[in-house]
């Protein structure tokens, strides 16, 4: 004993390396452990939904799943084929996984997708824009837009796992608790917002869109790596030597909110019998004619307003969802463009955390639909959920409640209970 701690001693720099290495080996192991652990849990309670009896003249339940592998850095395809796959097979579901190849293969995919009982989105949120803008560029779209649909989240960026998930630091966990969430089959109404140019086809948004200078800065974040945890600051902090102050300017008309309508039964009433059908055609047949009264249209109130901003988002309330709010809009953010560099520098660091966040000293509306014109000779780009398209002259239209996602019945409940009180 006394020869190996002499030893031990005398190399201490050796030591010290290998007590590191069997520390960080140590847990690494317990890691992989724990993952298992939880990987075992989530098909155990999988293979529940798989047992359950179906009559025999029902057929199983179709899913098509939207893959994108190139999501988090190339690494989607094993986060889900090792997470989320068996839980889904185990199920019960008629499970079809379409794998895309490029970007924007997506959206032509969703033109030639036949019927399904659910469509389930695995990747971030550049997979999720691509597949509701497919899904809602159908000639059918009034159909497609009401099959309920899951998101597992597999990409870099998943701001709508925040809304329709529990925060979980351990990917494992997030990723088969989204996938438990399909199965249980809560959703939730999720707005939409409808982006179109002068001439493009429209594109469509759960989250929002940005324009300015925090997401041209966000964008370059990747190419300060070398920098580690200063990377975000540093980017932010180099994006002032072009030019400062950074100012967007911009024309805006906008719609105010809109009452929200009763939300439609989801099961229609059954048809009346035949001779209850013929006695009210009868009966409104011989009734008088009503006197025809003509309706006024009232015109649409617009409001006009000239901006200069360092950044505008449009935004949905999918991140603040109220299930029982009167109104529906989404809410613009024109924030101050007479920001110092130090400001700038740390409210970077905030976006990039929370994109659609309002700093104080912002002006915000509220608005149903609105229409931003932008000076002729305008550069740069839109960050459409986290998405990046060539700045234009755009008109910006609220589809409130327009579709159904799957969502953890524990956030369901955090939402309804935060209502009532």
């Amino acid at each position: 004993a006394v020869k190996v701690l002499t030893t031990l001693r005398n190399h201490w720099k050796k030591t010290a390396f290998g007590v590191c290495l069997l520390s960080w080996g140590g847990h690494w192991l317990h890691g992989r452990h724990c993952d298992n652990l939880l990987r075992r849990a989530a098909c155990q309670e999988a293979q529940a939904f798989g047992n359950e009896l179906i009559p025999s003249s029902m057929p199983l339940k179709k899913a098509t799943v939207f893959l994108n592998p190139a999501a988090c850095k190339g690494k989607a395809r094993n986060l889900f084929e090792k997470n989320a796959a068996p839980i889904l097979h185990l199920s019960g579901l008629d499970v079809t996984v379409v794998k895309t190849d490029y970007e924007g293969q997506a959206k032509k995919l969703l033109e030639l997708m036949e019927n399904t009982d659910m469509i389930i989105i695995a990747g971030g949120d550049g997979t999720v824009q691509e597949v509701i803008t497919g899904l809602l560029r159908r000639a059918d779209e009034a159909v497609f837009s009401k099959i309920p649909i899951g998101f597992i989240p597999l990409g870099k960026t998943c701001m709508l796992g925040h809304t329709l998930y529990p925060e979980s630091t351990n990917q494992v966990q997030h990723i088969t608790n989204a996938t438990l969430a399909i199965l249980k089959g809560e959703t939730v109404p999720l707005d939409v917002l409808q982006i179109k140019g002068e001439k493009e086809q429209p594109v469509f948004a759960v989250t929002g869109l940005r324009w300015g200078s925090y997401r041209d800065a966000g964008v370059k974040v990747s190419k300060y790596w070398y920098l580690g945890p200063l990377k975000t600051k540093a980017a932010h902090f180099f994006s002032t030597f072009k030019e400062w102050p950074q100012r967007h300017q911009a024309a805006l008309m906008y719609l105010g909110p809109t009452e929200r309508p009763p939300e439609e039964p989801e099961e229609k009433p059954s048809r009346p019998p035949l001779y209850v059908r013929l006695y009210r055609r009868l009966r409104l047949y011989w009734s008088s004619p009503p006197k025809e009264i003509p309706q006024e249209v009232t015109p649409e109130d617009w409001e006009e307003l000239k901006l200069s901003t360092i950044e505008l988002s449009i935004a949905t309330r999918n991140r603040q969802l109220d299930l029982t709010r009167t109104e529906d809009f989404m809410d613009i953010c024109i924030e101050t463009d007479t920001v110092s560099k130090g400001q700038f520098v740390n409210r970077g660091s905030q976006k990039m955390r929370d994109p659609h966040t309002c700093p104080e000293g912002s002006q915000c509306i509220q608005a149903s639909r609105c229409i931003l014109q932008l000076p002729e000779g305008t550069e740069g780009s839109f960050g459409i959920d986290n998405e990046e398209y060539e700045a234009m002259p755009v008109e910006v239209k609220l589809l409130p409640r327009k579709l159904r996602f799957f969502c953890d019945p524990r956030m369901r409940e955090q939402m309804l209970h935060a209502a009532v009180q």
